[in-house]
């Protein structure tokens, strides 16, 4: 197939897949399974039941290897989008290399093996303050003072000097895989060059991510909020303003939490 009509071909692949994942993520909420993709909320304490509960006749491995495999997902759906100008541009500057195929794929699994370990942090963290919550219950009585925390400090961040700093990477995925690509021990340098993104991705949006753990991950409305607002930041000539107003509403919302709870 030559170049121009791969070319033509990318996107559309690209959106069937995104979409598969929204697809795929929705129907698996919706099954017998679907408590490896929700995991309790902070306004459902207490009470809340093992974050991690086993496949029936199942095991301790399979139990993780479906919560990753969720976790995985979310970040497929959600962040590949984001990522759609870096993957093309880096395709555009490897498309005669024979090679091609498996470097795009580095690429992919670079930047998703630095979410995956953002989210075994984040679960680990989650699990843990939710077991403590049960087993200390004066803490379920102020169990939202935990989410307006969490949705006052993704309000916050959006003004820091490191989000713009890891937004700006971001913004110009272009420059970043020239800054990045060498040539040079192709597959290593492309795998390097996803880890490197993820983590300027990961800088940016960590405190939106962790928002799915305040109010219940799994919510493919908030998902797909969430997943508009960073493929907004990064994508738009007016993402920053876009970021500004997020980060605004988050603080109001926290607000509105604490007198909410005040009385």
């Amino acid at each position: 197939m030559r170049n121009d009509a791969r070319a033509r071909l990318f996107a559309p692949i690209f959106t069937a897949l995104v979409a598969s994942a929204w697809i795929v993520l929705w129907a698996w909420g919706a099954g017998p399974y679907a408590r490896y993709v929700h995991h309790a909320s902070w306004s459902d304490l207490p009470g809340v039941a093992a974050i991690c509960e086993a496949v029936p006749g199942g095991s301790l491995l399979l139990d993780a290897l479906l919560h990753s495999a969720a976790w995985l997902l979310m970040i497929a759906a959600m962040m590949l989008p984001t990522v759609f100008p870096l993957l093309a541009g880096f395709r555009r500057l490897t498309a005669a290399r024979p090679d091609r195929r498996v470097l795009l794929a580095l690429l992919v699994s670079g930047y998703a093996s630095v979410w995956a370990l953002f989210g075994v942090a984040a679960h680990v963290f989650d699990a843990t303050l939710h077991q403590v919550a049960e087993r200390v219950p004066v803490i379920s009585l102020y169990a939202w003072l935990l989410g307006a925390g969490v949705v006052g400090l993704a309000g916050a961040y959006q003004f820091t000097r490191i989000k713009y700093r890891c937004l700006e990477k971001c913004r110009s995925p272009l420059m970043f895989v020239m800054e990045h690509w060498t040539g040079r021990n192709a597959r290593r340098n492309s795998f390097v060059l996803g880890v490197s993104h993820g983590a300027f991705c990961v800088g940016c949006c960590w405190t939106l991510m962790l928002l799915m753990f305040a109010v219940g991950t799994g919510s493919i409305g908030w998902m797909l909020a969430l997943g508009a607002v960073m493929a907004a930041e990064k994508n738009l000539p007016w993402g920053r303003r876009i970021g500004q107003a997020v980060g605004v509403a988050l603080i109001v919302w926290a607000c509105g939490i604490g007198l909410m709870h005040a009385g």
